[in-house]
Protein backbone atom coordinates (compact mmCIF):
# COMPACT_ATOMS: atom_id res chain seq x y z
CA UNK A 1 0.00 0.00 0.00
CA UNK A 2 1.61 3.21 -0.83
CA UNK A 3 1.73 5.79 1.97
CA UNK A 4 -0.54 9.04 2.06
CA UNK A 5 0.78 12.01 0.70
CA UNK A 6 0.06 15.52 3.01
CA UNK A 7 -2.48 17.80 1.94
CA UNK A 8 -1.61 20.68 0.33
CA UNK A 9 0.10 23.62 2.85
CA UNK A 10 0.69 20.55 5.62
CA UNK A 11 3.61 20.40 7.99
CA UNK A 12 6.04 18.20 6.78
CA UNK A 13 5.99 14.97 8.93
CA UNK A 14 9.57 15.31 10.28
CA UNK A 15 10.70 13.08 13.02
CA UNK A 16 11.79 15.35 16.43
CA UNK A 17 15.55 14.42 16.12
CA UNK A 18 15.97 14.33 12.53
CA UNK A 19 16.44 18.01 11.40
CA UNK A 20 15.51 18.96 7.77
CA UNK A 21 17.52 19.50 5.18
CA UNK A 22 17.98 22.91 4.00
CA UNK A 23 18.19 23.64 0.35
CA UNK A 24 21.40 23.60 -1.30
CA UNK A 25 21.98 26.98 -2.49
CA UNK A 26 25.18 28.35 -4.93
CA UNK A 27 27.30 31.11 -4.55
CA UNK A 28 28.79 32.07 -8.47
CA UNK A 29 31.84 34.15 -8.72
CA UNK A 30 31.16 36.81 -11.28
CA UNK A 31 32.89 39.56 -10.58
CA UNK A 32 36.16 39.01 -12.69
CA UNK A 33 37.76 41.21 -14.76
CA UNK A 34 38.87 39.37 -17.21
CA UNK A 35 42.05 40.63 -17.92
CA UNK A 36 43.92 37.38 -19.99
CA UNK A 37 40.96 37.29 -22.59
CA UNK A 38 40.82 40.31 -23.42
CA UNK A 39 40.69 42.35 -26.57
CA UNK A 40 37.26 40.03 -26.04
CA UNK A 41 36.51 41.58 -22.41
CA UNK A 42 37.04 44.41 -23.51
CA UNK A 43 33.02 45.50 -23.46
CA UNK A 44 32.37 42.21 -22.01
CA UNK A 45 32.60 40.72 -18.80
CA UNK A 46 34.06 36.83 -18.23
CA UNK A 47 30.80 35.45 -17.17
CA UNK A 48 29.16 36.44 -20.57
CA UNK A 49 31.91 35.55 -23.19
CA UNK A 50 29.95 32.93 -25.57
CA UNK A 51 31.04 29.17 -25.27
CA UNK A 52 28.51 27.67 -28.19
CA UNK A 53 26.80 31.57 -29.01
CA UNK A 54 25.67 31.41 -25.27
CA UNK A 55 27.61 32.85 -22.07
CA UNK A 56 29.55 30.97 -20.01
CA UNK A 57 27.83 31.46 -17.22
CA UNK A 58 24.26 30.46 -18.73
CA UNK A 59 25.43 26.97 -19.13
CA UNK A 60 27.25 27.06 -15.47
CA UNK A 61 22.95 28.13 -14.16
CA UNK A 62 21.93 25.22 -16.46
CA UNK A 63 24.56 22.94 -14.53
CA UNK A 64 23.00 23.89 -10.98
CA UNK A 65 19.13 23.55 -11.92
CA UNK A 66 19.89 19.76 -13.22
CA UNK A 67 21.25 19.30 -9.81
CA UNK A 68 18.29 20.39 -8.37
CA UNK A 69 20.14 23.79 -6.99
CA UNK A 70 17.31 26.51 -7.86
CA UNK A 71 18.80 29.26 -5.54
CA UNK A 72 21.66 31.50 -6.16
CA UNK A 73 23.66 34.13 -5.58
CA UNK A 74 26.01 36.38 -7.70
CA UNK A 75 28.49 38.93 -6.92
CA UNK A 76 29.53 41.61 -9.59
CA UNK A 77 31.65 44.09 -10.72
CA UNK A 78 32.43 44.39 -14.25
CA UNK A 79 29.46 45.29 -16.72
CA UNK A 80 27.61 44.19 -14.31
CA UNK A 81 24.66 45.44 -15.86
CA UNK A 82 25.09 43.03 -18.89
CA UNK A 83 24.46 40.38 -16.26
CA UNK A 84 21.83 41.45 -14.64
CA UNK A 85 19.86 42.42 -18.08
CA UNK A 86 20.35 38.72 -19.42
CA UNK A 87 19.88 36.75 -16.79
CA UNK A 88 17.24 38.96 -14.67
CA UNK A 89 15.83 36.81 -11.74
CA UNK A 90 17.22 33.82 -13.04
CA UNK A 91 13.86 32.54 -13.73
CA UNK A 92 14.12 31.86 -17.55
CA UNK A 93 17.58 29.67 -16.32
CA UNK A 94 15.20 28.06 -13.32
CA UNK A 95 17.11 29.60 -10.46
CA UNK A 96 16.37 32.17 -8.30
CA UNK A 97 18.96 34.46 -8.74
CA UNK A 98 20.28 37.80 -6.80
CA UNK A 99 23.35 39.90 -6.57
CA UNK A 100 25.52 41.84 -5.20
CA UNK A 101 27.47 44.76 -6.64
CA UNK A 102 31.01 45.32 -5.59
CA UNK A 103 32.35 48.69 -6.01
CA UNK A 104 35.89 47.56 -4.70
CA UNK A 105 36.66 43.84 -5.79
CA UNK A 106 36.30 41.84 -2.30
CA UNK A 107 37.92 38.75 -4.06
CA UNK A 108 36.84 35.60 -4.29
CA UNK A 109 35.74 34.90 -0.66
CA UNK A 110 34.89 38.64 0.46
CA UNK A 111 32.18 38.43 -2.73
CA UNK A 112 30.54 35.98 -0.40
CA UNK A 113 30.47 37.67 2.55
CA UNK A 114 27.47 40.07 1.87
CA UNK A 115 25.77 36.73 0.89
CA UNK A 116 26.19 34.95 4.73
CA UNK A 117 22.85 35.19 5.89
CA UNK A 118 21.51 33.47 2.45
CA UNK A 119 24.17 30.77 2.33
CA UNK A 120 24.51 30.42 5.91
CA UNK A 121 21.19 27.53 6.47
CA UNK A 122 22.88 24.83 5.46
CA UNK A 123 25.42 23.13 2.86
CA UNK A 124 26.40 25.36 0.01
CA UNK A 125 28.15 25.29 -3.42
CA UNK A 126 30.80 28.11 -4.97
CA UNK A 127 31.26 28.02 -8.86
CA UNK A 128 33.34 30.25 -10.78
CA UNK A 129 31.05 32.23 -13.66
CA UNK A 130 34.04 32.05 -16.31
CA UNK A 131 34.24 27.96 -15.58
CA UNK A 132 33.19 25.21 -18.27
CA UNK A 133 32.49 22.04 -16.45
CA UNK A 134 29.92 19.05 -16.55
CA UNK A 135 30.75 18.77 -13.07
CA UNK A 136 28.60 15.95 -11.03
CA UNK A 137 27.45 18.24 -8.49
CA UNK A 138 25.04 15.69 -6.81
CA UNK A 139 28.04 13.55 -6.22
CA UNK A 140 30.32 15.86 -5.43
CA UNK A 141 27.92 17.46 -2.32
CA UNK A 142 27.09 13.74 -0.89
CA UNK A 143 31.39 13.38 -1.09
CA UNK A 144 31.33 16.47 0.80
CA UNK A 145 29.03 15.71 3.64
CA UNK A 146 30.27 12.16 3.55
CA UNK A 147 33.81 13.69 4.28
CA UNK A 148 32.16 15.42 7.22
CA UNK A 149 34.53 18.52 7.37
CA UNK A 150 34.10 22.26 6.56
CA UNK A 151 35.50 22.22 3.32
CA UNK A 152 35.85 20.24 0.16
CA UNK A 153 37.57 21.45 -3.17
CA UNK A 154 37.17 19.78 -6.56
CA UNK A 155 40.46 18.84 -8.25
CA UNK A 156 41.59 17.89 -11.98
CA UNK A 157 44.17 15.80 -12.71
CA UNK A 158 46.69 17.87 -15.39
CA UNK A 159 49.39 17.09 -17.41
CA UNK A 160 51.12 19.81 -16.70
CA UNK A 161 50.93 21.47 -12.59
CA UNK A 162 53.17 24.31 -13.07
CA UNK A 163 50.33 25.73 -15.26
CA UNK A 164 47.88 25.59 -11.77
CA UNK A 165 47.44 26.01 -8.82
CA UNK A 166 48.23 22.54 -7.37
CA UNK A 167 46.63 20.62 -4.47
CA UNK A 168 48.57 18.58 -2.05
CA UNK A 169 46.71 15.64 0.24
CA UNK A 170 47.03 12.56 2.56
CA UNK A 171 45.86 8.95 1.10
CA UNK A 172 42.59 9.91 3.26
CA UNK A 173 41.58 12.74 0.26
CA UNK A 174 42.16 15.48 3.74
CA UNK A 175 44.22 18.71 1.93
CA UNK A 176 47.65 19.05 3.75
CA UNK A 177 48.97 21.84 1.57
CA UNK A 178 49.06 23.96 -1.52
CA UNK A 179 51.59 25.10 -4.23
CA UNK A 180 51.42 27.86 -6.81
CA UNK A 181 52.36 26.67 -10.03
CA UNK A 182 55.18 24.93 -9.36
CA UNK A 183 58.10 24.48 -11.02
CA UNK A 184 58.20 20.83 -13.32
CA UNK A 185 59.66 18.74 -11.11
CA UNK A 186 58.54 19.96 -7.83
CA UNK A 187 54.80 19.51 -8.19
CA UNK A 188 53.92 17.36 -5.19
CA UNK A 189 50.46 16.41 -6.90
CA UNK A 190 49.12 16.75 -10.31
CA UNK A 191 45.66 17.49 -9.17
CA UNK A 192 44.39 21.16 -9.27
CA UNK A 193 42.42 23.18 -8.11
CA UNK A 194 39.13 23.68 -10.04
CA UNK A 195 37.30 26.92 -8.31
CA UNK A 196 34.21 24.45 -7.69
CA UNK A 197 33.86 24.12 -3.58
CA UNK A 198 31.33 22.36 -1.54
CA UNK A 199 31.53 24.88 2.28
CA UNK A 200 29.37 24.86 6.09
CA UNK A 201 27.92 27.99 6.97
CA UNK A 202 31.09 27.68 9.91
CA UNK A 203 33.45 28.91 6.69
CA UNK A 204 32.66 32.17 7.19
CA UNK A 205 34.42 31.79 10.82
CA UNK A 206 37.41 32.41 8.46
CA UNK A 207 36.16 35.11 6.52
CA UNK A 208 36.64 38.78 7.64
CA UNK A 209 33.75 40.74 6.43
CA UNK A 210 33.99 43.72 3.98
CA UNK A 211 37.88 43.10 2.93
CA UNK A 212 39.64 41.83 0.46
CA UNK A 213 39.60 37.88 0.91
CA UNK A 214 40.87 34.88 -1.51
CA UNK A 215 39.58 31.14 -0.92
CA UNK A 216 43.03 29.72 -2.26
CA UNK A 217 45.45 32.98 -0.58
CA UNK A 218 43.42 33.40 2.76
CA UNK A 219 40.86 31.63 3.78
CA UNK A 220 42.10 27.61 3.16
CA UNK A 221 45.98 28.60 4.95
CA UNK A 222 43.71 29.58 7.76
CA UNK A 223 42.45 26.48 7.51
CA UNK A 224 45.45 24.14 7.46
CA UNK A 225 46.87 26.36 10.37
CA UNK A 226 44.21 26.19 12.37
CA UNK A 227 44.30 22.21 11.57
CA UNK A 228 40.57 22.27 10.46
CA UNK A 229 40.12 19.36 8.32
CA UNK A 230 39.01 20.17 4.63
CA UNK A 231 39.07 17.66 1.52
CA UNK A 232 39.65 17.08 -1.88
CA UNK A 233 37.46 15.51 -4.58
CA UNK A 234 38.51 13.90 -7.87
CA UNK A 235 37.00 15.38 -10.89
CA UNK A 236 36.30 12.75 -13.32
CA UNK A 237 34.24 14.58 -16.15
CA UNK A 238 35.04 17.62 -17.65
CA UNK A 239 36.57 21.32 -16.57
CA UNK A 240 38.40 24.34 -17.74
CA UNK A 241 39.06 27.74 -16.52
CA UNK A 242 38.11 29.90 -20.10
CA UNK A 243 41.49 31.44 -18.50
CA UNK A 244 43.12 32.61 -21.53
CA UNK A 245 42.82 32.90 -25.16
CA UNK A 246 44.04 29.62 -25.72
CA UNK A 247 41.47 28.13 -23.26
CA UNK A 248 38.28 30.05 -24.50
CA UNK A 249 38.93 28.71 -28.29
CA UNK A 250 39.53 24.82 -26.98
CA UNK A 251 36.73 25.30 -24.19
CA UNK A 252 34.51 26.16 -27.61
CA UNK A 253 35.78 23.65 -29.81
CA UNK A 254 35.15 20.91 -27.24
CA UNK A 255 31.64 21.54 -26.57
CA UNK A 256 31.36 21.54 -30.54
CA UNK A 257 33.34 17.76 -30.51
CA UNK A 258 30.92 16.94 -27.62
CA UNK A 259 33.99 16.58 -24.62
CA UNK A 260 31.60 18.68 -22.80
CA UNK A 261 28.25 17.21 -21.45
CA UNK A 262 26.18 21.08 -23.40
CA UNK A 263 23.15 21.59 -25.24
CA UNK A 264 23.84 22.94 -28.65
CA UNK A 265 21.53 25.56 -29.62
CA UNK A 266 19.82 24.91 -32.93
CA UNK A 267 18.28 22.15 -35.21
CA UNK A 268 21.04 19.48 -36.81
CA UNK A 269 20.45 19.70 -40.55
CA UNK A 270 23.78 17.46 -41.45
CA UNK A 271 25.64 15.65 -39.10
CA UNK A 272 27.38 17.77 -36.21
CA UNK A 273 25.81 20.79 -38.41
CA UNK A 274 23.51 23.05 -36.35
CA UNK A 275 21.30 26.18 -37.24
CA UNK A 276 20.08 28.08 -35.34
CA UNK A 277 16.45 29.57 -35.96
CA UNK A 278 15.03 31.81 -38.95
CA UNK A 279 18.92 31.15 -40.49
CA UNK A 280 19.12 31.72 -44.66
CA UNK A 281 22.14 29.55 -46.16
CA UNK A 282 21.53 30.04 -49.81
CA UNK A 283 22.47 27.35 -52.09
CA UNK A 284 26.29 26.54 -53.93
CA UNK A 285 27.49 27.00 -49.65
CA UNK A 286 30.13 24.30 -48.58
CA UNK A 287 30.04 23.49 -45.01
CA UNK A 288 32.37 21.15 -43.63
CA UNK A 289 31.46 19.62 -39.89
CA UNK A 290 31.57 20.13 -37.07
CA UNK A 291 29.89 23.75 -37.61
CA UNK A 292 27.30 25.82 -35.19
CA UNK A 293 25.44 28.91 -37.07
CA UNK A 294 23.35 31.18 -34.51
CA UNK A 295 20.34 32.27 -35.54
CA UNK A 296 18.86 34.98 -37.90
CA UNK A 297 21.97 34.36 -40.11
CA UNK A 298 22.33 34.65 -43.56
CA UNK A 299 25.18 32.70 -45.21
CA UNK A 300 25.39 33.34 -49.03
CA UNK A 301 26.00 31.52 -52.23
CA UNK A 302 29.95 30.24 -52.56
CA UNK A 303 30.67 30.51 -48.85
CA UNK A 304 32.85 27.82 -47.33
CA UNK A 305 32.51 26.88 -43.48
CA UNK A 306 35.30 24.97 -42.36
CA UNK A 307 35.10 23.49 -39.18
CA UNK A 308 35.72 23.20 -36.39
CA UNK A 309 33.34 26.75 -36.68
CA UNK A 310 31.37 28.71 -34.49
CA UNK A 311 29.08 31.67 -36.12
CA UNK A 312 27.05 33.93 -33.67
CA UNK A 313 23.14 35.07 -33.91
CA UNK A 314 22.86 37.66 -36.94
CA UNK A 315 25.44 37.46 -38.42
CA UNK A 316 26.08 37.77 -42.68
CA UNK A 317 28.60 35.62 -44.40
CA UNK A 318 28.60 37.27 -47.56
CA UNK A 319 29.50 35.73 -50.83
CA UNK A 320 32.32 33.91 -51.33
CA UNK A 321 33.66 34.41 -47.82
CA UNK A 322 35.93 31.47 -46.19
CA UNK A 323 35.32 30.75 -42.78
CA UNK A 324 38.07 27.94 -41.09
CA UNK A 325 38.70 27.08 -37.54
CA UNK A 326 37.07 30.10 -36.00
CA UNK A 327 34.54 31.85 -33.69
CA UNK A 328 32.91 34.63 -34.67
CA UNK A 329 30.59 36.35 -31.65
CA UNK A 330 27.37 37.81 -32.66
CA UNK A 331 26.36 40.44 -35.22
CA UNK A 332 29.50 40.15 -37.59
CA UNK A 333 29.79 40.63 -40.77
CA UNK A 334 31.74 39.17 -43.12
CA UNK A 335 32.40 40.62 -46.51
CA UNK A 336 32.41 39.35 -49.73
CA UNK A 337 35.75 37.43 -50.92
CA UNK A 338 37.12 38.05 -47.55
CA UNK A 339 39.12 35.10 -45.83
CA UNK A 340 39.64 34.06 -42.09
CA UNK A 341 41.06 30.91 -40.39
CA UNK A 342 41.64 30.22 -36.71
CA UNK A 343 40.95 33.73 -35.42
CA UNK A 344 38.10 34.76 -33.03
CA UNK A 345 36.42 37.81 -33.94
CA UNK A 346 34.03 40.07 -30.92
CA UNK A 347 30.61 41.37 -31.43
CA UNK A 348 29.46 43.25 -34.22
CA UNK A 349 32.84 43.04 -36.25
CA UNK A 350 32.75 44.23 -39.88
CA UNK A 351 35.08 42.87 -42.42
CA UNK A 352 35.08 44.47 -45.68
CA UNK A 353 35.21 42.53 -49.16
CA UNK A 354 38.97 40.67 -49.89
CA UNK A 355 40.13 41.54 -46.49
CA UNK A 356 42.07 38.64 -45.01
CA UNK A 357 42.35 37.64 -41.41
CA UNK A 358 45.06 35.22 -40.32
CA UNK A 359 45.36 32.25 -37.60
CA UNK A 360 45.04 33.21 -33.88
CA UNK A 361 44.52 37.12 -34.31
CA UNK A 362 42.02 38.33 -32.24
CA UNK A 363 39.21 41.33 -32.72
CA UNK A 364 37.18 43.22 -30.35
CA UNK A 365 33.85 44.35 -30.24
CA UNK A 366 33.18 46.69 -33.17
CA UNK A 367 35.96 46.99 -34.70
CA UNK A 368 36.35 47.84 -38.80
CA UNK A 369 38.68 45.82 -40.78
CA UNK A 370 39.34 47.42 -44.44
CA UNK A 371 38.77 46.27 -47.67
CA UNK A 372 41.83 43.92 -49.01
CA UNK A 373 43.15 44.38 -45.26
CA UNK A 374 45.86 41.81 -43.79
CA UNK A 375 45.49 41.06 -40.60
CA UNK A 376 48.88 39.31 -39.42
CA UNK A 377 48.97 36.22 -37.48
CA UNK A 378 48.69 36.07 -33.40
CA UNK A 379 47.20 40.13 -33.76
CA UNK A 380 45.28 41.92 -31.38
CA UNK A 381 42.86 44.87 -31.85
CA UNK A 382 40.99 46.10 -29.01
CA UNK A 383 37.22 47.36 -29.24
CA UNK A 384 35.77 50.10 -31.52
CA UNK A 385 39.57 49.95 -33.75
CA UNK A 386 39.70 50.86 -37.16
CA UNK A 387 42.20 48.49 -39.15
CA UNK A 388 43.28 49.97 -42.45
CA UNK A 389 44.33 48.48 -45.56
CA UNK A 390 47.91 47.43 -44.36
CA UNK A 391 46.36 45.39 -41.39
CA UNK A 392 47.54 47.76 -38.66
CA UNK A 393 44.75 49.95 -36.22
CA UNK A 394 44.87 53.65 -37.69
CA UNK A 395 45.17 54.52 -34.13
CA UNK A 396 48.13 52.34 -32.36
CA UNK A 397 48.76 48.50 -33.59
CA UNK A 398 48.29 46.30 -30.94
CA UNK A 399 50.12 42.77 -31.70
Amino acid sequence: MSAARPSAGAAPDVSPDVAPVAPLRAYVMAAGLGTRLYPLTGLTSKPMVPILNRPVMEHLLNLLHRHGIHEAAANLHYHPDKIRRYFGDGSAFGVDLRYNLERELLGTAGGASAFREFLGGGTFVVVSGDGLTDIDLTAFVAAHRRHGGIASLAVKQVDDPSLYGVVVHDDAGRITGFQEKPAAGDALSDLCNCGIYAFEPAIFDYVPAGVFVDWARDVFPALLAADVPFHRWRLESYWNDVGNIEQYRLSNFDALLGRVKLEIPGRQILPRVWVGQGTQIDPGVRIEAPVLIGAGCLVESEAELIGPLIVGDGCVIERGAVLEGMINWEGVKMGRGSRMAGSILGRNVVVHHEAVVHEDAVIGDRTDVAPHALVSAGARFEPRSCVGPDGLSRDAPHT
